[in-house]
């Protein structure tokens, strides 16, 4: 026998492979936690201006949001009314001042990567955790029924049609909420700031779980924003997220009916 003991064959710590809970707290910190640094001072002129058109352009998206989301589904306006939304959203972010996509860490260390990859898998999660959550609600029928019909505008209209106005409306989102609102409301409460109005903004639909929906995203995003320094984490998230709720949701909920 040989006299080598147990211990002798076990595999040292630093050669073992990566450890599950810390990788995702890595993962965490990473993405939602720790900023990369970047210098994105204006001057107080352009700051007072960028304010100004943020508001602005606040108050007329918000009464185009409520509007659209009052259409009946299969009416045609409903295309018009999301279309004209988006280019308030994006006419505002690009009126308001310089946009910036951002940076994230890398695995080695740095701060040189655009988040893609990090915005991919937060997009994922944060869908897991809806379909999840909507299994419960599809047994619910009064807090089914009106996602449902926000759903319609998809099942009786064209889907297609739907998925890309779906699409443009996210990116537009992001450009205002987590771009120029972001940018305006200043450094100090700018992740609580932009989630609660986000929120609000949907609250005209009147169905309680758009505006849940949209806190969760909000903050999800505005964490990535603070992190990242610019808007294309929080695009990938919110498409990651939106379209597959566009496609995946109607199933979940089907199955309560």
């Amino acid at each position: 026998m040989s006299g080598s003991t147990p211990d002798a064959h076990r595999t040292p710590a630093a050669n073992r492979g990566p450890h599950p809970v810390r990788e995702v707290r890595d993962f965490i910190r990473a993405a939602l936690v720790t900023p990369v640094a970047r210098d994105h001072t204006e001057s107080d002129a352009a700051f007072r201006r960028r304010r100004v058109v943020a508001l602005v352009t606040l108050v007329v998206g918000a009464a185009v949001l409520a509007f659209a989301l009052r259409i009946q589904p299969g009416d045609p306006m409903f295309y018009v009314a999301t279309l004209g939304l988006a280019a308030v959203w994006a006419t505002g972010a690009f009126a308001s001042g310089p946009l910036h996509l951002g940076h994230a860490h890398t695995r080695a260390g740095g701060q040189d990567a655009r988040p893609i990859v990090q915005s991919l898998a937060l997009g994922a999660l944060l869908l897991a955790l809806f379909l999840v959550g909507a299994v419960v609600v599809a047994q619910v029928p009064v807090l089914r029924d009106p996602v449902q019909h926000l759903l319609d505008h998809a099942r009786l209209g064209s889907l297609a049609l739907v998925a890309v106005l779906t699409a443009v409306n996210g990116v537009a989102e992001e450009l205002y909420f987590r771009g120029a609102l972001y940018s305006a409301v200043g450094r100090r409460h700018a992740v609580a700031i932009t989630t609660v109005v986000y929120a609000l903004t949907t609250v005209g639909a009147g169905i309680p779980l758009l505006v849940l929906a949209a806190g969760l995203l909000g903050l999800l995003t505005a964490l990535q924003r603070r992190v990242t320094g610019g808007i294309l984490g929080p695009v990938v998230t919110h498409l990651t997220w939106s379209l597959g709720m566009l496609f995946l949701l109607p199933l979940v909920l089907s199955t309560g009916s």
